[in-house]
């Protein structure tokens, strides 16, 4: 079944941009909906309107309940968090295939913060209520909340739900992955054959590179089980928050200049620098309390030692570039390779 969903969504984001849109526009309006629906019974149930079910109250959030494992409980779960927040940033990525990118982005990044709020925290808020630290109810939380409501018949629904999550989640990171291999190759940073699009302007070989990764996870997980997810879930996390530190920074640095030069911007963040700066000392302070963590400090340490194999990759290759005649370096005049 697996196997069918990658070739279904492959197809999907080798034909247009468009496709990728409206599907993700469907998967987003079912999670929507049942994300709201949970929510609505979540908050019946802790207000004790629900009749036949007992409300937990705010009892998981004092006394040993909450965080019985401390700082280092928060700093192993803080990179399976930043997994999940990450992928925020592909609507900028999705924005420069529209007409109009910065009206694009403006809407996109106006919406995310109640986004986060009511459907991440929101949700996340019921389960630490109503599911207690420990319960078997954790391996399925939205459904463990659904049955303390006297709701079992929901749980299958949500747990369905859950699947078309992942399904939206499979699609959005292969369009940004692909988008991500295509800008590489496009600037000299990745095999040349990786910028080839379609007449439709899709990067057809860079899908079929980012499918083919994700089939070598599934069957390493498959050969090794409970091994491969779980440091991929880490190691990602991990690396959003190296990805935001150096947006941040690079954000910091290009507006100070713009600024500067009186450069004409079509979107202006506001509340700079002291926005940017907030944000930069929050990812400190993350990444301060994950070294404190036995289980995640591993994770960071790997992932800066990754970083730093592939900045020397690429400066590396910057340097045999720049050391190329002019004629041959010209990457960036170069027109992409169509593909019938």
């Amino acid at each position: 079944m697996a196997f069918v969903f990658i070739v279904v969504l492959t197809a999907v984001n080798l034909t247009s941009v468009k496709n990728f849109g409206e599907f993700e526009f469907w998967f987003a309006l079912l999670k929507v909906a049942a994300i709201v629906g949970f929510l609505l019974v979540g908050a019946a149930l802790l207000f004790g309107w629900l009749p036949g079910a007992q409300s937990p109250g705010l009892a998981n959030f004092t006394g040993d309940g909450f965080a019985p494992s401390g700082f280092a409980g928060i700093a192993t779960a803080l990179f399976v968090v930043a997994f999940a927040f990450g992928g925020t940033e592909i609507v900028s990525v999705a924005a420069g295939e529209t007409a109009e990118p910065a009206r694009s982005v403006k809407k996109a990044v106006r919406t995310v913060l109640w986004r986060i709020l009511v459907f991440y925290i929101g949700a996340i808020f019921v389960i630490a209520a109503v599911v207690p630290v420990g319960s078997a109810g954790l391996k399925s939380p939205f459904a463990a909340v659904l049955d303390a409501a006297g709701m079992p018949g929901a749980a299958t629904a949500i747990t369905l739900v859950a699947v078309a999550a992942l399904l939206s989640a499979l699609n959005a990171n292969l369009y940004g992955a692909s988008r991500m291999a295509f800008s590489l190759a496009e600037r000299g940073e990745a095999p040349r054959l990786l910028a080839a699009v379609s007449k439709a302007r899709v990067p057809v070989v860079a899908v079929l590179a980012s499918v083919a990764f994700g089939v070598v996870t599934v069957v390493l997980e498959l050969a090794f089980p409970e091994m491969v997810l779980p440091v991929l879930l880490n190691l990602v996390g991990s690396t959003c928050l190296l990805v935001w530190t150096s947006a941040l920074l690079a954000q910091l640095a290009l507006r100070l200049r713009s600024d500067r030069e009186e450069t004409e911007l079509p979107l202006r963040m506001p509340g700079f620098p002291w926005l940017t700066s907030l944000g930069l000392v929050i990812l400190a302070a993350i990444f301060t309390v994950g070294f404190i963590g036995e289980d995640s400090r591993p994770q960071l340490l790997s992932t800066f030692a990754l970083v730093a194999v592939l900045a020397v990759g690429c400066w590396m290759n910057r340097r045999k570039r720049d050391a190329r005649p002019p004629a041959e370096s010209s990457n960036g005049d170069k027109q992409p390779v169509l593909i019938d």
